[in-house]
């Protein structure tokens, strides 16, 4: 499952990142690596941006993002 696929008030925890190169490096340096807890806070209406809590702060993801993550 993918954190785009995740439901709005759901804690998963980050299995692994898919893609490679600067985007994957980009999710890494936002805090969101393998093994840390994502709370999903809020999802928009059409999906896009997913508003999650990370390590204590919040982040806005996009849908193209949040599907590069792998979560359980």
């Amino acid at each position: 499952m993918t954190l785009k696929e995740v439901k709005c008030g759901e804690t998963v925890t980050v299995k692994r990142l898919k893609g490679d190169g600067p985007v994957r490096r980009r999710i890494m340096d936002m805090g969101i690596t393998k093994g840390i807890p994502v709370y999903v806070r809020k999802v928009a209406p059409l999906g896009d941006p997913v508003e999650v809590t990370v390590r204590g702060y919040e982040l806005s993801l996009r849908k193209t993002d949040a599907d590069m993550i792998e979560v359980e």
